[in-house]
């Protein structure tokens, strides 16, 4: 398919007939000469000859409806009448909820290596991962501005069966990941709580807990990104408050406190990469975006500042004030550290905000996950009810799916659940590397409208580091951890060649969109129409 670059909206002045009429003679002659191109040399390609032919048309019809057109290289997102997408602010706590949430959870990264270490992870591992991760989503997100995200960029550069085992996974670790923020809720209630600790009370909890949370994603991902700024509003402040009552109590020395032979190096690893990574997690929503191409990159940029100073500065407040017990820095330690210096009242506030904080990690992953699916059957990797969207324009089979799963996983540990999703997310993110890389080299010239500032060397270069990294995490990963995860990735490698049985047996109706540019085409005439 030619892809249609910046047009007038007048049909005559683009040269098109002034009364609508489209006619196969009629057409562009880009489009008309695509079609004389790919008439079918035996019946086999009949069918993908109609499928093609309606999409050039389609295509071409829209300069009559004043369409908006994307430049060459760009994959146009569906147009949906009186829907409101997400804004920036929305969106930056979109991604801060993707990714972070706030402090709760870090409280294991000071008992498995002191607060030094601690410190120093939460500042320089973000430019060894979360900077080069945040950099590649902006690059690709803006140049596949679509929902699936990472599956589509995985598809495009190495295949659709490629394409599949990205979504598998990325989806599967993102359910996992979800399956945390109950256990968390309940984690720091349960000191105040005490019957939520366990038992039935504790089933009851995480039931209801998962189903109003799901149907808040039901019920539309505008609400979700405001309740998101809210909810971050109300998180972050306690931590202020609660740094501005510890300035009498702070003792620098307390902060360079490190033993490097008594170190977790495992927990360690795993509860940075667990806080600071998902920065991709949001181009699965890009479909539903104001103005993709602005809005993401300036996003990632500020979410990135809002997560890093997220963690860093609690950190800082709660090591430099009280005295080093490691053994204490566990899972709600922030709220007893509140009580400390500020009393009940503050203990109070930073549980309301971890169940907050939690609440809005859940929608956020959630509305990642769900809309993942949606993408990936619009691609025709799925059969075609993942795509049907609820009357709130959200994908009602995706968010059944994505609940269904963090019910059944709820019953894991904070550690097995971490280590577990951490494990998927890697093999993950070196197809994410591997598309990136092989994209940059395969397709230069194809339009990015938001370019990381280096060649290709310096593409290879700056995934270099959190591959390295990734290999760290895989390595000191538990063998029940492995092996639960190899299973994982071994299901989905025969779970595509089963759908695609599905398919041809006609089972289950899988279609490809047609508001979708073929992604291999659309990149090859991209380049050669930059060329050009």
């Amino acid at each position: 398919m030619e892809a249609i670059s910046e047009v007038s909206g007048d049909p005559q002045a683009a040269g098109q007939p002034a009364g609508g009429c489209l006619t196969p003679q009629n057409l562009p002659a880009s489009v008309s000469q695509t079609i004389v191109d790919k008439q079918p040399q035996s019946g086999e390609e009949d069918e993908k000859l109609r499928h093609t032919t309606d999409r050039l048309v389609s295509g071409a019809m829209g300069q009559f409806e004043g369409t908006e057109y994307v430049n060459i290289g760009e994959v146009p997102t569906p147009r949906i009448d009186n829907f409101k997408k997400v804004s920036v602010l929305p969106l930056i706590f979109l991604i801060f909820y993707e990714v972070s949430g706030g402090p709760f959870g870090v409280e294991d990264s000071v008992q498995a290596a002191g607060p030094l270490l601690a410190l120093l992870g939460f500042l320089v591992f973000p430019f060894i991962w979360s900077v080069p991760e945040a950099l590649i989503t902006a690059e690709m997100g803006t140049m596949f501005p679509e929902n699936g995200g990472y599956v589509v960029w995985v598809a495009s550069a190495l295949g659709p069966y490629w394409g599949f085992q990205q979504g598998w996974m990325k989806w599967l670790s993102g359910v996992i990941d979800n399956a945390l923020y109950p256990v968390l809720f309940l984690d720091y209630l349960k000191s105040a709580i005490p019957a939520l600790g366990g038992g039935l009370p504790r089933i009851i909890a995480v039931l209801a807990l998962t189903l109003v949370l799901t149907y808040m994603n039901y019920r539309g991902l505008t609400i979700v990104g405001w309740v998101a700024v809210l909810l971050g509003v109300f998180s972050i402040l306690p931590f202020v408050v609660m740094g501005l009552v510890a300035i009498p109590k702070l003792k620098p020395s307390r902060w360079f406190v490190a033993n490097l032979h008594d170190v977790d190096w495992n927990l360690y690893l795993n509860t940075l990469f667990w806080n600071l990574n998902y920065w991709d997690s949001i181009s699965t929503l890009a479909g539903e975006v104001e103005n993709p191409k602005k809005t993401l990159p300036k996003a990632l940029f500020y979410a990135l500042i809002l997560v890093v100073l997220g963690y860093f500065f609690p950190l800082l407040v709660g090591t430099g004030a009280l005295p080093l017990d490691r053994e204490l820095w566990t899972d709600g330690y922030f709220s007893d550290i509140a009580k400390i210096l500020g009393g009940v009242w503050l203990r109070w506030w930073i549980q309301a905000a971890a169940a907050m904080s939690n609440m809005g990690m859940f929608v956020a992953e959630m509305s990642s996950d769900s809309f993942q699916l949606l993408g990936m059957a619009e691609r025709g990797m799925l059969p075609e009810f993942f795509g049907k969207r609820s009357r709130y324009r959200t994908p009602l089979i995706g968010i059944l799916f994505s609940a269904s799963g963090v019910i059944l996983l709820s019953w894991m540990s904070f550690q097995e659940i971490v280590a577990a999703e951490n494990f998927l997310y890697c093999f993950g993110m070196i197809l994410e590397f591997i598309a990136f890389v092989r994209l940059r080299m395969k397709y230069p010239a194809a339009l990015r409208p938001y370019k990381i500032p280096v060649g290709t060397v310096g593409s290879v270069l700056m995934c270099i580091p959190p591959t390295i990294l990734i290999c760290l995490v895989l390595a000191l990963s538990t063998l029940k951890v492995a092996l639960v995860s190899l299973v994982a990735v071994v299901i989905g490698l025969v779970m595509q060649p089963g759908l695609k049985y599905v398919e041809k047996r006609r089972w289950l109706k899988f279609s490809i969109s047609a508001d979708l540019a073929d992604l291999h085409l659309s990149s090859h005439e991209s380049t050669d129409s930059s060329i050009r």
